[in-house]
Protein backbone atom coordinates (compact mmCIF):
# COMPACT_ATOMS: atom_id res chain seq x y z
CA UNK A 1 0.00 0.00 0.00
CA UNK A 2 2.99 2.04 0.92
CA UNK A 3 5.83 3.07 -2.22
CA UNK A 4 9.27 4.66 -1.31
CA UNK A 5 10.12 7.88 -2.54
CA UNK A 6 12.92 10.13 -1.83
CA UNK A 7 13.12 12.28 0.66
CA UNK A 8 14.78 15.69 1.40
CA UNK A 9 17.89 16.12 3.45
CA UNK A 10 16.70 15.51 6.88
CA UNK A 11 18.57 18.94 8.33
CA UNK A 12 16.77 21.26 6.05
CA UNK A 13 13.19 19.55 6.82
CA UNK A 14 14.19 19.87 10.49
CA UNK A 15 15.02 23.49 9.82
CA UNK A 16 12.07 24.02 8.23
CA UNK A 17 9.44 22.45 10.56
CA UNK A 18 11.66 24.29 13.45
CA UNK A 19 11.39 28.30 12.04
CA UNK A 20 7.71 27.53 10.65
CA UNK A 21 6.66 25.96 13.46
CA UNK A 22 7.91 29.07 16.00
CA UNK A 23 6.51 31.57 13.23
CA UNK A 24 3.18 29.78 13.70
CA UNK A 25 3.24 29.12 17.45
CA UNK A 26 2.54 32.92 18.09
CA UNK A 27 -0.39 33.33 15.64
CA UNK A 28 -2.14 29.81 17.04
CA UNK A 29 -1.60 31.50 20.90
CA UNK A 30 -3.04 34.55 19.68
CA UNK A 31 -5.81 32.81 18.54
CA UNK A 32 -6.41 31.07 21.79
CA UNK A 33 -6.13 33.73 24.45
CA UNK A 34 -9.65 33.80 24.33
CA UNK A 35 -9.94 29.90 25.06
CA UNK A 36 -9.64 29.59 28.95
CA UNK A 37 -8.31 26.77 30.46
CA UNK A 38 -11.11 24.77 32.11
CA UNK A 39 -13.72 21.79 31.22
CA UNK A 40 -13.86 20.30 27.94
CA UNK A 41 -17.09 18.35 26.75
CA UNK A 42 -17.05 15.45 29.52
CA UNK A 43 -16.20 17.50 32.24
CA UNK A 44 -12.18 16.82 31.83
CA UNK A 45 -9.73 19.20 32.77
CA UNK A 46 -6.59 20.74 31.16
CA UNK A 47 -3.61 20.21 31.09
CA UNK A 48 -3.23 16.47 30.96
CA UNK A 49 -0.28 14.42 29.93
CA UNK A 50 -0.01 11.19 28.02
CA UNK A 51 2.72 9.11 27.45
CA UNK A 52 3.74 7.35 24.67
CA UNK A 53 6.89 5.00 23.65
CA UNK A 54 8.43 7.77 22.25
CA UNK A 55 7.81 10.56 24.57
CA UNK A 56 5.11 12.52 26.12
CA UNK A 57 2.49 14.68 25.16
CA UNK A 58 1.46 18.04 27.40
CA UNK A 59 -1.89 18.94 26.25
CA UNK A 60 -2.75 22.72 28.14
CA UNK A 61 -5.88 23.55 26.62
CA UNK A 62 -9.03 21.32 25.03
CA UNK A 63 -7.83 20.74 21.50
CA UNK A 64 -9.53 22.92 18.79
CA UNK A 65 -7.24 22.51 16.04
CA UNK A 66 -6.75 18.79 15.75
CA UNK A 67 -4.22 16.80 12.93
CA UNK A 68 -4.33 12.83 13.10
CA UNK A 69 -1.86 10.74 10.94
CA UNK A 70 -1.94 7.09 10.56
CA UNK A 71 -4.77 4.87 9.46
CA UNK A 72 -7.63 5.53 11.84
CA UNK A 73 -7.27 8.32 14.30
CA UNK A 74 -9.73 10.44 12.51
CA UNK A 75 -12.39 7.94 13.20
CA UNK A 76 -12.00 8.21 16.64
CA UNK A 77 -11.94 12.23 16.89
CA UNK A 78 -14.74 12.08 14.32
CA UNK A 79 -16.90 9.89 16.47
CA UNK A 80 -16.12 12.08 19.70
CA UNK A 81 -17.57 15.29 17.80
CA UNK A 82 -15.25 17.05 16.44
CA UNK A 83 -14.08 17.54 12.70
CA UNK A 84 -9.95 17.51 12.15
CA UNK A 85 -8.12 20.15 10.89
CA UNK A 86 -6.40 17.64 9.03
CA UNK A 87 -6.33 14.08 8.04
CA UNK A 88 -4.17 11.43 6.35
CA UNK A 89 -5.83 10.92 2.56
CA UNK A 90 -6.76 7.46 1.71
CA UNK A 91 -6.40 6.54 -1.99
CA UNK A 92 -7.10 3.15 -1.51
CA UNK A 93 -10.55 2.63 0.32
CA UNK A 94 -11.59 6.10 0.03
CA UNK A 95 -14.13 8.40 -2.31
CA UNK A 96 -12.97 10.88 -4.94
CA UNK A 97 -11.38 12.91 -2.41
CA UNK A 98 -9.66 11.09 -0.45
CA UNK A 99 -12.19 9.84 2.74
CA UNK A 100 -13.37 6.73 3.82
CA UNK A 101 -16.87 6.59 3.54
CA UNK A 102 -17.85 5.55 7.52
CA UNK A 103 -15.79 9.02 7.79
CA UNK A 104 -17.05 10.49 5.03
CA UNK A 105 -20.91 10.15 6.26
CA UNK A 106 -19.62 11.22 10.29
CA UNK A 107 -18.01 14.36 8.45
CA UNK A 108 -21.48 15.20 6.62
CA UNK A 109 -23.55 14.17 9.79
CA UNK A 110 -21.36 16.71 11.72
CA UNK A 111 -21.73 19.40 9.31
CA UNK A 112 -18.57 19.98 8.95
CA UNK A 113 -16.13 20.63 5.91
CA UNK A 114 -13.68 18.05 4.33
CA UNK A 115 -10.46 18.28 6.12
CA UNK A 116 -7.14 18.78 4.34
CA UNK A 117 -6.37 15.96 3.44
CA UNK A 118 -2.39 14.93 3.63
CA UNK A 119 -0.10 13.05 1.87
CA UNK A 120 -0.16 9.52 3.00
CA UNK A 121 1.10 7.17 0.01
CA UNK A 122 4.28 7.08 1.26
CA UNK A 123 5.45 6.11 4.66
CA UNK A 124 7.02 9.55 5.06
CA UNK A 125 5.37 11.95 7.57
CA UNK A 126 4.20 15.31 5.49
CA UNK A 127 5.79 17.68 7.71
CA UNK A 128 5.33 21.11 6.02
CA UNK A 129 1.54 19.91 5.50
CA UNK A 130 0.88 19.62 9.10
CA UNK A 131 2.94 22.41 9.78
CA UNK A 132 0.30 24.56 7.26
CA UNK A 133 -2.94 23.05 9.58
CA UNK A 134 -1.19 25.14 12.96
CA UNK A 135 -2.79 22.34 15.02
CA UNK A 136 -2.97 22.56 18.77
CA UNK A 137 -2.14 18.37 19.15
CA UNK A 138 -1.38 15.88 16.79
CA UNK A 139 -2.97 12.48 17.08
CA UNK A 140 -1.11 9.67 15.97
CA UNK A 141 -1.24 6.56 18.49
CA UNK A 142 -2.03 3.78 15.64
CA UNK A 143 0.68 4.52 13.65
CA UNK A 144 4.28 4.12 12.04
CA UNK A 145 6.08 7.15 13.21
CA UNK A 146 9.37 6.89 14.57
CA UNK A 147 11.59 8.75 17.56
CA UNK A 148 13.03 10.99 14.55
CA UNK A 149 9.41 12.10 13.07
CA UNK A 150 8.05 12.12 16.68
CA UNK A 151 10.59 14.79 17.55
CA UNK A 152 10.67 16.93 14.43
CA UNK A 153 6.48 17.04 15.13
CA UNK A 154 6.89 18.24 18.66
CA UNK A 155 8.15 21.27 17.49
CA UNK A 156 4.49 21.85 15.91
CA UNK A 157 2.78 20.46 18.50
CA UNK A 158 2.25 18.13 21.46
CA UNK A 159 2.07 14.24 19.92
CA UNK A 160 0.47 11.62 21.34
CA UNK A 161 1.82 8.68 19.92
CA UNK A 162 1.40 4.88 20.84
CA UNK A 163 1.92 3.48 24.23
CA UNK A 164 3.87 0.29 23.10
CA UNK A 165 4.34 -0.62 19.76
CA UNK A 166 3.80 0.82 15.87
CA UNK A 167 0.97 -0.02 14.35
CA UNK A 168 -0.27 -2.32 17.39
CA UNK A 169 -2.93 -0.42 19.29
CA UNK A 170 -6.06 -1.93 19.72
CA UNK A 171 -9.48 0.53 18.94
CA UNK A 172 -10.59 0.06 22.58
CA UNK A 173 -7.29 1.76 23.47
CA UNK A 174 -7.21 4.68 20.81
CA UNK A 175 -11.06 5.49 21.46
CA UNK A 176 -9.88 6.13 25.35
CA UNK A 177 -6.48 7.93 24.35
CA UNK A 178 -7.98 10.21 21.96
CA UNK A 179 -10.85 10.98 24.19
CA UNK A 180 -8.35 12.03 26.47
CA UNK A 181 -6.11 14.05 24.58
CA UNK A 182 -9.62 16.10 23.24
CA UNK A 183 -10.88 16.19 26.99
CA UNK A 184 -14.05 13.98 26.15
CA UNK A 185 -13.25 10.91 28.53
CA UNK A 186 -17.07 10.51 29.23
CA UNK A 187 -18.02 10.45 25.72
CA UNK A 188 -15.11 8.01 24.62
CA UNK A 189 -16.69 5.81 27.59
CA UNK A 190 -19.63 5.55 26.12
CA UNK A 191 -18.57 4.95 22.64
CA UNK A 192 -16.76 2.09 23.69
CA UNK A 193 -19.25 0.53 25.24
CA UNK A 194 -21.64 0.79 22.64
CA UNK A 195 -19.57 -1.02 20.08
CA UNK A 196 -18.51 -3.49 22.49
CA UNK A 197 -21.90 -4.16 22.75
CA UNK A 198 -22.38 -4.15 18.98
CA UNK A 199 -20.03 -6.71 18.30
CA UNK A 200 -21.22 -9.05 21.45
CA UNK A 201 -24.90 -8.93 19.73
CA UNK A 202 -23.25 -9.99 16.86
CA UNK A 203 -21.31 -12.78 18.10
CA UNK A 204 -24.57 -13.92 20.00
CA UNK A 205 -26.51 -13.29 16.71
CA UNK A 206 -23.86 -15.85 15.07
CA UNK A 207 -23.26 -18.58 18.05
CA UNK A 208 -21.29 -20.75 15.17
CA UNK A 209 -18.53 -17.98 15.13
CA UNK A 210 -17.66 -19.43 19.32
CA UNK A 211 -13.67 -20.64 19.39
CA UNK A 212 -14.00 -21.57 15.59
CA UNK A 213 -10.08 -21.00 15.33
CA UNK A 214 -9.31 -18.91 11.76
CA UNK A 215 -5.91 -17.24 10.05
CA UNK A 216 -6.45 -13.98 8.70
CA UNK A 217 -3.81 -13.48 6.05
CA UNK A 218 -2.96 -11.59 3.21
CA UNK A 219 -1.21 -11.96 -0.60
CA UNK A 220 0.17 -9.34 -1.57
CA UNK A 221 2.95 -10.68 -3.12
CA UNK A 222 3.90 -13.53 -5.76
CA UNK A 223 4.28 -16.99 -3.75
CA UNK A 224 3.43 -15.75 -0.40
CA UNK A 225 1.06 -15.64 2.37
CA UNK A 226 1.42 -12.55 5.04
CA UNK A 227 -0.16 -13.56 7.96
CA UNK A 228 -1.09 -11.37 10.86
CA UNK A 229 0.05 -12.08 14.38
CA UNK A 230 -2.38 -12.79 17.56
CA UNK A 231 -1.35 -8.66 18.59
CA UNK A 232 -3.11 -7.31 15.63
CA UNK A 233 -6.47 -5.26 16.30
CA UNK A 234 -8.01 -6.77 12.70
CA UNK A 235 -7.28 -10.17 14.46
CA UNK A 236 -8.05 -9.13 17.93
CA UNK A 237 -11.45 -7.97 16.41
CA UNK A 238 -12.53 -11.75 15.35
CA UNK A 239 -11.25 -12.78 18.84
CA UNK A 240 -14.15 -10.54 20.23
CA UNK A 241 -16.34 -12.25 17.93
CA UNK A 242 -16.06 -15.44 20.15
CA UNK A 243 -13.30 -16.79 17.60
CA UNK A 244 -9.77 -18.17 18.71
CA UNK A 245 -6.49 -18.09 16.61
CA UNK A 246 -5.46 -20.85 15.33
CA UNK A 247 -2.19 -22.42 16.73
CA UNK A 248 -1.03 -22.74 13.27
CA UNK A 249 -0.32 -18.76 13.27
CA UNK A 250 2.60 -19.17 16.44
CA UNK A 251 3.26 -22.23 14.77
CA UNK A 252 4.46 -21.00 11.00
CA UNK A 253 6.11 -17.69 13.09
CA UNK A 254 9.82 -18.29 12.08
CA UNK A 255 10.59 -14.96 14.13
CA UNK A 256 7.89 -14.28 17.00
CA UNK A 257 10.15 -11.24 18.59
CA UNK A 258 10.46 -9.37 15.14
CA UNK A 259 7.63 -6.29 16.69
CA UNK A 260 6.13 -6.34 13.33
CA UNK A 261 2.00 -6.77 12.52
CA UNK A 262 2.70 -9.59 10.15
CA UNK A 263 5.19 -12.31 9.00
CA UNK A 264 5.43 -13.80 5.78
CA UNK A 265 5.88 -17.43 4.60
CA UNK A 266 6.15 -19.29 1.64
CA UNK A 267 3.42 -21.07 -0.51
CA UNK A 268 5.57 -24.04 0.49
CA UNK A 269 4.04 -23.88 3.96
CA UNK A 270 0.48 -23.54 2.99
CA UNK A 271 -0.28 -27.31 3.49
CA UNK A 272 0.60 -26.40 7.38
CA UNK A 273 -1.91 -23.88 8.33
CA UNK A 274 -4.23 -26.00 9.96
CA UNK A 275 -7.68 -23.92 10.59
CA UNK A 276 -11.35 -24.26 11.01
CA UNK A 277 -11.49 -20.72 8.54
CA UNK A 278 -9.18 -18.62 6.54
CA UNK A 279 -9.48 -15.13 6.58
CA UNK A 280 -7.87 -12.81 4.28
CA UNK A 281 -8.47 -9.66 1.95
CA UNK A 282 -8.60 -8.45 -1.01
CA UNK A 283 -9.29 -5.19 -3.10
CA UNK A 284 -10.96 -6.90 -5.28
CA UNK A 285 -12.94 -10.14 -6.55
CA UNK A 286 -10.78 -10.60 -9.23
CA UNK A 287 -8.09 -10.66 -7.00
CA UNK A 288 -9.67 -13.35 -5.05
CA UNK A 289 -10.43 -15.79 -8.52
CA UNK A 290 -6.82 -14.88 -9.01
CA UNK A 291 -5.59 -16.49 -5.74
CA UNK A 292 -7.95 -19.17 -5.19
CA UNK A 293 -7.00 -20.28 -9.15
CA UNK A 294 -3.60 -21.36 -7.76
CA UNK A 295 -2.94 -24.78 -7.49
CA UNK A 296 -0.99 -24.60 -4.14
CA UNK A 297 -4.04 -22.42 -2.88
CA UNK A 298 -7.20 -24.39 -4.51
CA UNK A 299 -5.55 -27.56 -2.72
CA UNK A 300 -5.67 -26.18 0.67
CA UNK A 301 -8.85 -27.83 2.64
CA UNK A 302 -10.52 -24.26 4.17
CA UNK A 303 -10.79 -23.59 0.01
CA UNK A 304 -11.42 -26.75 -0.67
CA UNK A 305 -14.25 -26.92 2.16
CA UNK A 306 -15.29 -23.53 1.54
CA UNK A 307 -14.27 -22.51 4.93
CA UNK A 308 -12.82 -19.30 3.43
CA UNK A 309 -14.45 -15.87 4.18
CA UNK A 310 -12.85 -13.37 2.51
CA UNK A 311 -12.83 -9.79 3.18
CA UNK A 312 -13.39 -7.96 -0.53
CA UNK A 313 -13.38 -4.42 -1.55
CA UNK A 314 -10.75 -1.56 -0.53
CA UNK A 315 -12.98 0.17 1.67
CA UNK A 316 -13.83 -3.43 3.57
CA UNK A 317 -9.79 -4.11 3.75
CA UNK A 318 -9.31 -0.64 5.32
CA UNK A 319 -12.05 -1.02 7.49
CA UNK A 320 -10.78 -4.35 8.43
CA UNK A 321 -7.06 -3.66 8.86
CA UNK A 322 -7.98 -0.60 11.15
CA UNK A 323 -10.90 -0.80 12.89
CA UNK A 324 -12.72 1.54 15.15
CA UNK A 325 -15.85 2.99 16.60
CA UNK A 326 -17.17 4.12 12.90
CA UNK A 327 -15.41 1.35 10.71
CA UNK A 328 -16.82 -1.92 13.11
CA UNK A 329 -20.48 -1.48 12.57
CA UNK A 330 -20.01 -0.61 9.05
CA UNK A 331 -18.13 -3.23 8.25
CA UNK A 332 -18.72 -5.87 10.24
CA UNK A 333 -22.71 -5.82 9.95
CA UNK A 334 -21.83 -6.78 6.12
CA UNK A 335 -19.51 -9.21 6.34
CA UNK A 336 -20.19 -11.42 9.75
CA UNK A 337 -22.86 -13.17 7.42
CA UNK A 338 -20.39 -14.67 5.23
CA UNK A 339 -17.54 -15.20 8.17
CA UNK A 340 -20.91 -16.89 9.64
CA UNK A 341 -21.48 -18.92 6.65
CA UNK A 342 -17.52 -20.37 6.29
CA UNK A 343 -17.66 -21.37 10.01
CA UNK A 344 -20.77 -22.81 9.40
CA UNK A 345 -18.91 -25.40 6.60
CA UNK A 346 -16.09 -26.11 9.47
CA UNK A 347 -18.91 -27.27 12.04
CA UNK A 348 -20.11 -30.03 9.55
Amino acid sequence: MFTAVRSRPRAALAALVTATALALSGCSAAEQDDKADGPAASGDTFPVTITSALGDAVIEKAPQRVVTWGWSAQDAVLALGVVPVAMPKNTYGGDADGVLPWAAAKIKELGGATPALLSADTAEVPFEEIVEARPDVILAPYSGIVQDDFDKLRKIAPVVAYPDKPWALPWQDQIEIIGKALGRTDQAKELLDRTTAHVKRLAEANPVLKDKTFVYGSANEADQLNIFRASDPRVQLLGDLGMQVSPSVAALDADPKAGSYFYPTSYENVEKINTDVLVMYFGSQAEVDKFVADPVIAAMPAIKEQRFAPIVGESFVMASSAPTVLSIPWMLDQYVPHLAAAAEKAAK
